[in-house]
C-alpha cells in the first residue's frame, strides 16, 4: 500500500453547506434559519448552556460538597513494597516509577507503614506516615522529604 493509492471511504468527505446562494441551492432565502424569531436574526449567538430562558441544566441539578482546586494527591506506597530494593540502596520517586511501584503522573509519592521492612534503605519521597518513618529508621535507614 502506498500513499498515492489511499482514498476516502464513500461519504467520508462532505461539501460544506453554502447558505444564501439562491433558491436553487436548497439553502436560499432564509438560509436554513426559518422565519422570524430569535435564531433568525443576524449576529445572534446563544450563550453556552442557554435554554431559551428556561433555568439551565447546570443550575437545575443539585450540587454537593466542595472540590478543592489546589488539592495535592499523593500516591501511597507501602513499606512492604520496598523489600524489592537491595541493602543500603537509595530509593527515590524515579526508582519507584522505574520498578512500577508508583505512577509517573500525579503530585507525588507518600510512603505508608503497612507491612515489614528488613533492609536498610535511604528513602527519598514527598511524604512519610509516622508508622513508615519509624519502621525505616528502626532498621537503620533514612527518610528524606523531597
Amino acid at each position: 500500500m502506498d500513499l498515492h493509492s489511499l482514498s476516502n471511504e464513500p461519504g467520508a468527505r462532505q461539501r460544506r453547506k453554502r447558505v444564501g446562494r439562491g433558491r436553487a441551492s436548497g439553502h436560499g432565502k432564509t438560509s436554513g434559519k426559518g422565519h422570524k424569531g430569535q435564531m433568525a436574526r443576524k449576529g445572534h449567538k446563544h450563550k453556552l448552556g442557554f435554554e431559551g430562558g428556561q433555568m439551565t441544566l447546570m443550575r437545575r441539578i443539585p450540587k454537593r460538597g466542595f472540590k478543592n482546586p489546589t488539592r495535592v494527591e499523593l500516591f501511597g506506597v507501602n513499606v512492604s513494597k520496598l523489600e524489592s530494593f537491595g541493602e543500603g540502596e537509595t530509593v527515590t520517586v524515579e526508582t519507584l516509577v522505574a520498578h512500577g511501584l508508583a505512577p509517573a503522573r500525579g503530585d507525588g509519592v507518600k510512603i505508608l507503614g503497612n507491612g515489614e521492612l528488613s533492609r536498610k534503605l535511604n528513602v527519598k519521597a514527598h511524604a512519610f506516615s509516622e508508622n513508615a518513618r519509624s519502621k525505616i529508621v528502626a532498621v537503620g535507614g533514612t527518610c528524606e522529604t523531597v
